[in-house]
């Protein structure tokens, strides 16, 4: 056989359709589609969405699905990819998620622009009601238990830098800042501009430097807010919060909060939302236990969570000196003393320790390999949106790992090699046999 070379071809004019190159399809994706089809995804949500658009054929072309729409998100968690450019390209170059959307190969897949454009059309609470069908998806396949739950909280780094905050009472920036406070100390003339190294030294020195987020804001992203992120740095972020359920590991709410809210302040609202979501679900499974860490440990919030939703709290008390309960109601007092019983007890330090595993993992799936721990996004509700079915293809892995064993396409290449290794294994046990049949017969000999 002769050598290839490769030379450069005139492309042809046309191309019939039997002759486009096929794709098998990957397995995953197949098995996924299989499982929304199951569920009719695609008309539910073409009939949810139905309001936000013109009739057809009344004027422009008509959009692109909202299943193919919603698609391209999951695939966006499935494959790592950060932002909405990354998924288009990503879907246009791959002949297995042209399949998995169901776009033929004599159309283009949907640009970034269009996701961008059918974001804004559609309101968060389309984004809410998916995120509900993937857990009725799990209730039905009776793979939710729902009873105890964890709840953590984890930072967002947002689509904003810290060097272009500006003061919110005058819309300073830091430059302008610092040379006003020059010009107010009489250090330069109120006629004189300072240089860059001169604004620098006098910044250096200066005390009470603390950017705070009452002073200070993105002027591109309101809503973010400076905080410091899990590795030490500070910057413009937002926070997420789960609240997952502790026996299946699925995500029961994915909040978006401000970055500057405490996780006490923040708790109720997420497990009133996870609370939501199942109410959506059949047989409307209650929540009955919260386990979280100390940062969670609060009088007022324990009392109300065990006062006014009847639920037990498993969160461990922070060290601190005496308590003074002069100025307290009676009822966190009461609160906060079932809540240290139940924490001491074994089953308090069981789910501790099954908190600190499942939630954490769920971070893990969701921030790191699933692209989400920077935001490409602007505003509390677009982060919203996209990291709402970020958590329902999570929870969509979890089902599919559940049913087929595989939670990732990328779990596959693992497999792929298993098995390859087996196979391997099995073929060298059955010539093992031959071998020692072969050098019995040459000793025989020999002798």
């Amino acid at each position: 056989m002769s050598m290839g070379q490769r030379i450069d071809r005139q492309e042809e004019l046309f191309i019939l359709t039997e002759g486009l190159p096929k794709s098998a399809g990957h397995p995953f994706y197949k098995a996924l589609n299989r499982l929304l089809a199951e569920a009719d995804f695609d008309r539910w949500i073409e009939k949810r969405c139905r309001q936000y658009y013109d009739e057809p054929g009344t004027r422009g072309r008509p959009s692109i699905p909202p299943g193919v729409y919603f698609r391209m998100l999951l695939v966006g968690y499935f494959e790592g990819i950060e932002s909405q450019r990354g998924v288009a390209w990503r879907c246009g170059d791959s002949l297995s998620l042209r399949q998995f959307l169901g776009t033929p190969l004599s159309e283009h897949t949907p640009d970034h622009s269009t996701l961008t454009n059918t974001r804004k059309r559609l309101p968060k609470e389309v984004f809410d009601e998916v995120f509900q069908f993937v857990l009725k998806l799990a209730g039905e396949k009776k793979l939710l238990s729902a009873k105890t739950v964890g709840v953590d909280s984890t930072m967002l780094e947002a689509d904003a830098a810290m060097k272009t905050i500006v003061r919110r009472e005058t819309g300073e920036d830091w430059k302008a800042y610092v040379t006003r406070l020059m010009h107010e100390e009489g250090i330069v003339a109120a006629d004189e501009q300072p240089g860059d190294e001169e604004i620098r030294r006098f910044d250096k020195k200066r005390k009470d430097k603390k950017v705070s987020n009452e002073e200070w804001k993105s002027p591109t992203d309101g809503d973010a807010r400076i905080a410091k992120m899990k590795d030490g740095r500070t910057h413009l972020a937002y926070k997420a919060e789960h609240v997952v359920d502790l026996e299946s590991e699925l995500i029961l709410s994915a909040n978006i909060h401000a970055a500057d809210h405490g996780d006490a302040e923040t708790m109720e609202d997420s497990i009133v939302q996870a609370q939501t979501n199942l109410n959506q679900l059949p047989d409307q499974p209650q929540i009955e236990e919260v386990a979280a860490d100390k940062g969670y440990h609060k009088a007022e919030a324990l009392c109300v969570l065990q006062e006014e939703y009847g639920l037990r709290t498993y969160v461990p008390e922070p060290v601190r000196k005496q308590r003074n309960w002069t100025d307290k109601p009676a009822e966190q007092k009461q609160a906060v003393y079932n809540n240290r019983r139940r924490v001491n007890r074994a089953k308090g330090r069981l789910l501790q320790r099954r908190r600190s595993e499942r939630v954490e993992r769920s971070f893990a799936h969701l921030c790191d390999s699933g692209g989400m721990r920077r935001s490409w996004l602007t505003g509390l509700i677009n982060v919203s949106k996209r990291y709402l079915i970020a958590a329902a293809a999570h929870n969509l892995g979890r089902l599919m790992r559940m049913l087929c064993q595989i939670g990732k396409p990328k779990a596959l290449q693992g497999l792929v090699a298993l098995v390859y290794l087996l196979q391997l294994m099995l073929r060298l046990l059955q010539q093992l046999p031959r071998a020692c049949r072969i050098n019995h017969r040459s000793i025989t000999a020999a002798n």
